[in-house]
């Protein structure tokens, strides 16, 4: 047999016999490494945030520490977007043919302009920080490669709401938001809050802000001229440390109940003595370290691997769930690994407590919300103590 034809013998063998090549043909997949991407802010306004990466980074060496998944290590791939759209974008057009999903990537504007992305170009995405509305309002069929596990910020600003009439006798309640759909959905759960229990309380002012704005005396005269009794606070940790310092200053301390993007302790370093006493909403995607032992048994594995993380484990274990998600997802999937099984894989995550932190999990094809729940806590001494269980909300997607 010639030479030219045994070359040709064996490459049709090659393209034949599964597995042989087909790692090769997947972007970010290959026999020994699958990649993933995050964009996310290292730098900027919102840098706090970007602990999460860090939590993503540790969790994805531990797991290649115990030999990856199906002989695969992670490769994880982290751009900073410095909480720009534009960045974030340009992030992701970088990424794409070089990974093989987006894992938990951070803001609503960068999400609101790149959310035909993933469909455009079958990138799953699994977890994503940001308003889950964007998803909702987005056609099903455009959909098939979201996975979001993360609470709506109308269904949270609800929560708050009932919290403040029912267990704090709250009369007069205002909102600092972000002026942007963030803040404008914590608006609409704060007035469906109100308005299921009329009488009740009343809105007494709203004040929104611009994420470049850090002269904030102005916003905290307003909130007092409002007469408020309890304060909502919709904002980047920076803008919320940023308000409440504000707001002391003058000599104003309402009642203050934030969001969960808020909940890092680290808050404390912050905001100082304004952030004592106030009341956050967790989510149900993660847990709370020192107050949940499941979730502090999941840190000290992400401290191992990134001491930096001390003092900032809120965050980093927030990050580490949506790896988390990732892993069981491409366990799911098995070694023939493509989008397409990566999205069967997370498919067949139900009723599921990733590592015993947060509330169940369930994805399914007709269902891409995978957890919409809160519980409230309290910054007590500088530690956040959880005061209820999770409150579950019906999914949105």
């Amino acid at each position: 047999m010639s030479i030219r034809r045994l070359i040709l013998v064996f490459a049709t063998v090659l393209f034949l016999v599964p597995g042989v090549l087909g790692a090769a043909d997947v972007p970010g997949v290959t026999d020994t490494e699958v990649a993933i991407g995050c964009t996310t802010p290292l730098s900027g306004p919102a840098a706090l945030w970007g602990t999460t990466g860090m939590g993503m980074k540790a969790w994805a060496d531990y797991i290649n520490d115990k030999g990856g998944i199906h002989g695969r290590k992670i490769k994880f791939v982290l751009k900073d977007d410095a909480y720009n759209p534009t960045r974030g974008l340009a992030n992701l057009q970088e990424m794409k043919g070089n990974v093989l999903a987006v894992c938990g990537p951070i803001g609503t504007a960068i999400l609101n302009a790149s959310k035909d992305f993933y469909e455009e170009n079958k990138i799953p995405l699994i977890t994503a920080y940001a308003d889950v509305r964007i998803w909702e309002q987005m056609p099903k069929d455009k959909l098939k490669y979201v996975f979001i596990a993360y609470p709506d910020y109308g269904d949270e600003a609800e929560y708050l709401t009932k919290y403040a009439l029912n267990k704090l006798g709250s009369k007069k309640i205002a909102l600092f938001y972000q002026n942007d759909d963030y803040g404008k959905n914590a608006m609409e759960g704060l007035k469906k809050g109100l308005a299921a229990e009329p009488g009740k309380a009343e809105l007494v002012g709203t004040v929104p802000y611009e994420i470049t704005e850090r002269a904030l005396g102005t916003h905290a005269l307003k909130m007092k001229e409002t007469g408020a009794d309890t304060v909502m606070i919709y904002t980047t940790p920076t803008h919320g440390a940023l308000i409440l310092k504000e707001m002391h200053k003058i000599g104003y301390k309402p009642k203050a109940l934030t969001t969960f993007t808020l909940g890092d302790p680290v808050m404390y370093k912050a905001a100082g003595e304004a952030w004592e006493g106030t009341y956050i909403a967790l989510p149900g995607n993660s847990g709370l370290p020192g107050s949940d032992p499941a979730s502090d048994k999941v840190v000290e594995i992400l401290k191992k691997y990134d001491p930096k993380i001390e003092g900032k484990e809120y965050l980093a274990l927030f990050g580490a769930m949506s790896m988390i998600h990732m892993v069981e997802g491409l366990k799911n999937a098995g070694r023939d690994l493509t989008p397409e099984t990566l999205i069967k894989g997370m498919e067949q995550i139900k009723d599921w407590t990733p590592e015993g932190v947060g509330a169940p999990v369930t994805y399914a094809p007709d269902r891409r919300h995978g957890v919409n729940a809160s519980r409230m806590s309290q910054a007590r001494d500088g530690k956040h103590v959880p005061l209820e269980d999770y409150t579950i909300f019906k999914p949105r997607f």
